[in-house]
C-alpha cells in the first residue's frame, strides 16, 4: 500500500488527437509546481500522480492551483488482484465517518474480472459489514468513495477542487497591463486560464507613487504566478510621460492620451517578449477611459489585439471573481496607483481623435518612449 496524490484533468479530453501534447504541457506545468518539495510525477492511463513529496498538503495547494488540472485526490494504491484486501483498505478508509455513503468504480482496466457494478456491489457490502453506523445512498450520499482499477487499484474520498482551465502555454503568449486595482489580475487570470502564457507590464510613477505601491503590484504578480508557474514583469518608469502629459495636453484628454502612451510601451514589450496580444483589465463604462469611444482611441496605436475578458463585468461581479482567486485584499491595500494621479476633474468620455492628435502633437513620442522602454526594470515572480 503506498500514499499518493492522484490529478484529473477536465477539458484536455476533449482534444482528440491533440492530446498528448496538452497532457505533455500539464506534466511539465505540474512538475514545475511540485519541484520545490521533491518527489516524482508521472502520467499513466489518463491519470497524473505525485509521490513522494517532502509535504503532502503544501503539495495539495500548489497543484490546485496549475491550470489545466481539474480535481486533485489523496489516494491509497495497492495491488488489484487481491480484491479482498482492497475492500478491507477501502473499510479503514471509512472508518469513523457516519451517515450515507456510495461506492463508485471506474474500471479502466477491462480484463479485470469485475465490471464496475461488481465492484460497488460487492464492496459496498464489505464496507457496511465493517463500519457501523453507516447505510447505503447511491443518490444523494454523504459520502463518497470512489476506487479506480488501472495498473493498480487507487482508493479515495477526498476530491479536491482545482483551476481547470488549459495547462499554461498551450494558447499562446500575451502581455497583460497590470495595475494596482482589482481589475487587472482578474482579466490576467481569466486569459492565463485559457493557456495563455502571460508577461506583465506595471507603470511606475517614482515619487507620486511609493515603494510600497510597486511591491503591491508585484504581489499580486506573485499570487498570479502560481498558477502561471512563473511571471515576468516588466516595470515602466512613466513620471516623465505623465508630466509631459500633464504640462501639454488639454486637461480633459490626459487620462486618455496617458493610456494611448501605456499601450503603445506594452506593445513594444509584448513584441519583444513574442507575445501575440495584450490584456488588459478594462470594462465598458467603469470610468471615464472605458467608454466605448474611448476605449476605441487607445485600440487605434497598436496593431496587436487588445483582449478584455472583464469588458462586459461590473464591478460587484469582479470583486466575488477577485476575492475567489485570492487577489482581492492584496488589491485593497491603500497604495496610490499611477492611473490615480493627475486625473482630471472633468475627463473627456466621448474624446475627438483631431482633439487627441492635436495634443500629442506637442509631445516627442519616440524620445519618450524611447527612455521609458530603456530603463524598464525586468522582476522574475
Amino acid at each position: 500500500m503506498e500514499n499518493l496524490l492522484l490529478i484529473r484533468y477536465g477539458e484536455i479530453y476533449l482534444k482528440g488527437l491533440n492530446r498528448p501534447y496538452f497532457l505533455r504541457a500539464l506534466l511539465s506545468r505540474v512538475r514545475e509546481a511540485v519541484r520545490p518539495l521533491g518527489g516524482q510525477v508521472w502520467l499513466r492511463d489518463a491519470r497524473l500522480f505525485v509521490q513522494g513529496v517532502s509535504d503532502m498538503d503544501a503539495c495539495i495547494e500548489r497543484v490546485t492551483k496549475v491550470f489545466g488540472v481539474h480535481s486533485v485526490c489523496p489516494a491509497v494504491r495497492l495491488p488489484k488482484e487481491d480484491f479482498e484486501a482492497v475492500c478491507a483498505q477501502a473499510a479503514e478508509m471509512m472508518k469513523g465517518m457516519t451517515g450515507t455513503f456510495k461506492v463508485e468504480a471506474r474500471r479502466s482496466d477491462k480484463r479485470y474480472p469485475l465490471d464496475s457494478p461488481e465492484i460497488n456491489a460487492k464492496m459496498g457490502g464489505y464496507i457496511l459489514r465493517s463500519v457501523p453506523g453507516l447505510r447505503v445512498d447511491v443518490h444523494q450520499p454523504d459520502h463518497l468513495l470512489n476506487v479506480e482499477i488501472r495498473d493498480e487499484a487507487y482508493l479515495y474520498v477526498k476530491v479536491i477542487p482545482a483551476a481547470g482551465g488549459m495547462p499554461v502555454g498551450t494558447g499562446g503568449k500575451a502581455a497583460l497591463l497590470l495595475s494596482g486595482g482589482i481589475d487587472s489580475p482578474v482579466a490576467g487570470y481569466m486569459i492565463a486560464k485559457r493557456g495563455v502564457e502571460l508577461c506583465a507590464v506595471h507603470f511606475y510613477s517614482y515619487p507620486y507613487t511609493s515603494e510600497r505601491a510597486k511591491e503591491k503590484v508585484l504581489d499580486l504578480a506573485r499570487i498570479l504566478s502560481a498558477s502561471c508557474c512563473g511571471l515576468k514583469v516588466y516595470v515602466v518608469p512613466f513620471t516623465d510621460i505623465q508630466l509631459k502629459i500633464h504640462e501639454k495636453c488639454a486637461d480633459d484628454y490626459t487620462t486618455l492620451i496617458m493610456r494611448r502612451y501605456m499601450m503603445r510601451i506594452a506593445e513594444r514589450i509584448a513584441k519583444a517578449e513574442g507575445a501575440e496580444a495584450l490584456i488588459t483589465g478594462e470594462s465598458i463604462g467603469q470610468v471615464a477611459s472605458q467608454t466605448m469611444t474611448a476605449l476605441q482611441m487607445t485600440n487605434m496605436v497598436v496593431s496587436l489585439p487588445v483582449y478584455r475578458p472583464l469588458i462586459g463585468f461590473d464591478k460587484i461581479e469582479i470583486i466575488r471573481y477577485a476575492e475567489k482567486i485570492g487577489t482581492y485584499e492584496t488589491s485593497c491595500l491603500p497604495y496610490e496607483d499611477c492611473c490615480t494621479i493627475f486625473t482630471p476633474k472633468h475627463p473627456a468620455t466621448h474624446p475627438k481623435l483631431d482633439k487627441i492628435l492635436e495634443s500629442e502633437a506637442r509631445l516627442d513620442e519616440e524620445a519618450l518612449i524611447e527612455e521609458a522602454v530603456k530603463n524598464v526594470e525586468i522582476i522574475q515572480c
